[in-house]
């Protein structure tokens, strides 16, 4: 299967009074044509900038240093401005993470959601009308018709999440970029909003980019997980793998964080201590070293390599280096 998306090398900084924060150090990320994938880290990892990079959205203090942004075959850091414009929103579309500072309060739905389709499209006002009051009815939105005339306002949270989702999807976009687009839904609509982003790409073929800081909120939709921490990416491979055969200590803390369905008793759970990294100094060894419970004296000097797990599972800690301690999985005794 072709890769839609080749993020190769990625290097991303922001040059502050402080200091340059390195905020994307050094990361690779592919994707594959209808495929669904994952981001997960805590805040500040860098899964937001990582897209806003791809996208080409950084604020005036941000640089892309290094890397190569491959997208259907072109590197996306050789187009304009004005070909980037042509892209978002129409080959690229993107979910923000508060969909009522992303709607305009002064505008109605309709006319947030005809514009785009009028400007990538080239179709008259009729025909967007017609195209977005689908789009509405699409995502599961009651008489869209109707809804076209009302302001953001006059939705719920999740009514406005779905319309940011018909937004997104209304120019027909090859990669949908979804960036925490549950955190501020309760558990109910966290769950429609994820089963309609999956039906959705099973019926129109879209490859979409799930970036969140939950992993129980990619279980379902991704077939592939990318675990950021410190700017990089520190593991990697399948839905199964990281939830079943996770090889990272930061990923270990991730899952022993959220609540285990599986298990009978009550359990306590347990949070990562510490604090993410200061990207303005990084550190020399592995960023999660401070903070790991299973830390040697060569994670602190020296950034351990992507080893090869088995198939597409890579992870960065040199617990998986051939002469390294062995160490079990806090989560065995979990799962069991």
């Amino acid at each position: 299967m072709d890769n839609l998306l080749e993020i190769c090398n990625l290097q991303t900084s922001f040059f502050t009074y402080a200091g340059e924060v390195q905020a994307v150090r050094n990361i690779s990320i592919d994707l594959r044509v209808g495929e669904a994938i994952g981001i997960v880290g805590e805040s500040g990892s860098g899964k937001s900038i990582t897209m806003m990079s791809l996208m080409k959205l950084l604020d005036d203090n941000g640089k892309i240093k290094n890397g190569k942004l491959l997208f259907n075959g072109s590197d996306l850091l050789d187009v304009s401005e004005k070909g980037m414009q042509r892209i978002r929103g129409n080959e690229i579309g993107m979910i923000f993470q508060d969909p009522m500072t992303c709607l305009n309060p002064v505008f109605t739905i309709g006319n947030q959601l005809i514009e785009p389709i009028i400007k990538h499209k080239k179709v008259s006002k009729q025909e967007a009308f017609k195209r977005a009051v689908h789009m509405l009815s699409l995502v599961g939105i009651p008489s869209p018709e109707e809804r076209m005339k009302q302001y953001p306002h006059e939705f719920s949270g999740g009514m406005r999440q779905r319309v940011m989702i018909a937004m997104a999807l209304s120019c027909d976009p090859k990669l949908l970029i979804a960036d925490e687009p549950t955190t501020a839904l309760d558990v109910t609509i966290q769950a429609q909003i994820l089963e309609l982003m999956k039906d959705l790409r099973e019926k129109l073929g879209t490859s979409i980019i799930l970036i969140t800081h939950d992993l129980g909120v990619v279980a379902d939709v991704c077939s592939r997980i990318n675990v950021m921490y410190g700017g990089t990416i520190v593991e990697t491979g399948t839905t199964r793998d990281i939830f079943y055969k996770s090889k990272h200590p930061y990923t270990w803390g991730l899952l022993r964080s959220v609540p285990n369905p599986k298990t009978l008793v009550k359990e306590r759970l347990i949070p990562i201590d510490g604090t993410p990294p200061d990207l303005i100094k990084p550190p020399l060894g592995c960023p999660f070293a401070p903070r790991c419970d299973y830390a040697m004296k060569v994670c602190m000097t020296n950034r351990p390599p992507l080893f090869e797990i088995e198939g597409q599972h890579k992870s960065a800690c040199w617990l998986n280096h051939p002469k390294a301690p062995k160490v079990e999985s806090p989560l065995v005794r979990r799962d069991s």
